[in-house]
Parts: C-alpha cells; sequence; structure tokens
C-alpha cells in the first residue's frame, strides 16, 4: 500500500481511502510512509492528524477551510477508549475574537467545518504505546436538525459573549456541546479582542471545541449502542 499522490476524486474515493487504513496501527502507517513516530504527544499534538491527512490525501493544510475543500468534507481524528468512548473534546477552528459584522451561524466558519465531516477514530489510550494504536471504522456524518440547532445555540452564545467584550469571562463551562478554551502553542502568543468598554485588548487566542458528549452521541448514532 502506497501514500495517495493526489487528492481524492469524490466522496466515494475517500471513503476508500479511509476504508483501506481501518484496523492499521499508526506504527504501520508511519512505516509506510517513511515517518518517524513519536513516543508520545507532548510536542507533537497534531502528529495522528497529519498522518492520516497523508493517508487520504487532505490538501487544505492550514488553511481556514475543510480538509478537503473540493469534496466541502472536514476530515476530525477521535481518540477512543476499550469502549468506544471519546477521550477528549475535539478541536473544530479558531474563533474570531473581534467578530465580523453581521456574521451569523449560517455564515460561521464553525458551521462551514462541521457541515459534513469524516470522523476517523482512533485508539487513544495511554497505555498502548503510540505506534501501536489501531485506527478503527472511518465514517461521514452530517449534523441532523436537531444536532445543527444544539451548535447553534452554543455558538450563538459564545459569539455574544465575545461581542460584549466578554471572553475573558468565558470558561470551559459556557456551553452545552460545544465550549471556547485558549488555543495557542504557548501562553505568550496574544490575539486582538474586545474589551468591556468596547476597547481593543490582548488575550489568548480561542478555539471552538466539541464536548465529549456530543460526539460520543455522534458515535452511538453512527454505530449504535455500545
Amino acid at each position: 500500500m502506497q501514500v495517495p499522490t493526489s487528492a481524492p476524486r469524490d466522496s466515494d474515493d475517500l471513503e476508500s481511502r479511509a476504508a483501506r487504513i481501518a484496523g492499521l496501527s499508526l506504527g504501520e502507517l508511519a512505516h509506510l510512509a517513511n515517518i518517524a513516530i513519536p513516543d508520545n504527544f507532548k510536542r507533537q499534538k497534531g502528529w495522528t492528524g497529519q498522518l492520516i491527512e497523508l493517508w487520504l490525501g487532505a490538501t487544505a493544510g492550514s488553511k481556514p477551510t475543510q480538509d478537503f475543500p473540493e469534496l466541502g468534507i472536514e476530515l476530525k481524528t477521535l481518540p477512543i477508549d476499550a469502549n468506544g468512548m471519546p477521550l477528549e473534546t475535539t478541536y473544530v477552528c479558531y474563533a474570531p475574537l473581534i467578530p465580523a459584522p453581521m456574521m451569523n451561524w449560517q455564515r460561521s466558519n464553525v458551521r462551514n467545518k462541521l457541515q459534513c465531516v469524516l470522523w476517523v477514530p482512533v485508539e487513544g489510550q495511554r497505555d498502548i504505546p503510540v505506534a501501536q494504536r489501531r485506527i478503527a471504522t472511518p465514517f461521514i456524518w452530517q449534523p441532523s436538525e436537531h444536532q445543527d440547532q444544539q451548535l447553534q445555540r452554543d455558538w450563538e452564545l459564545l459569539t455574544e459573549m465575545i461581542a460584549l467584550g466578554q471572553v475573558e469571562s468565558i470558561t470551559a463551562r459556557h456551553g452545552d456541546f460545544m465550549q471556547l478554551r485558549p488555543k495557542a502553542a504557548s501562553g505568550k502568543v496574544l490575539a486582538d479582542a474586545l474589551g468591556p468598554e468596547g476597547q481593543r485588548i490582548k488575550t489568548r487566542p480561542r478555539g471552538f471545541y466539541l464536548r465529549k458528549e456530543f460526539t460520543q452521541g455522534i458515535l452511538q448514532q453512527h454505530f449504535g449502542c455500545y
């Protein structure tokens, strides 16, 4: 098996590529691609996602669009435990801390990213060496109307707080299914944001994250009850 040299032609081609890596370990994929395997992810948190992007032919890189822009499909890896339960929240995208005028849920980057997702569950238990962690069955998901409404409510709550200059008052407890958390390589990275008096302030960049309860529901929806 060889690493693809081009982007997938269509969603069927993408699903076929995803099916081919199901059941393989990260070590097997890294070896076939001649990529070094980290001992842990303390300094290489995005390594698994980058490896899978390589094998699936993702082209977007770090651009603020879907990983497969021609197909309108985003790629998300999801670390799971032995019972198939999510082990951590899922990063969606950066949050604009100075919201654009007239921005709404339908035009937001969060909705753009989540309108169609290829989920790739991966064993994530820390007692399993990185090289031995296997890839479960990937699947394509689109939010139901109810799920879209759940995400919209949280996005509107968090975006309103940002617009009102309350970004530094937002905690991980805000939002039922999606939360806002700091997202930066270090605490020294700062971004412009609105302060409580409408002034410009400096604060840590923030990102939108799906709560584990939401992604657990997606897994249950696809695979059935555990």
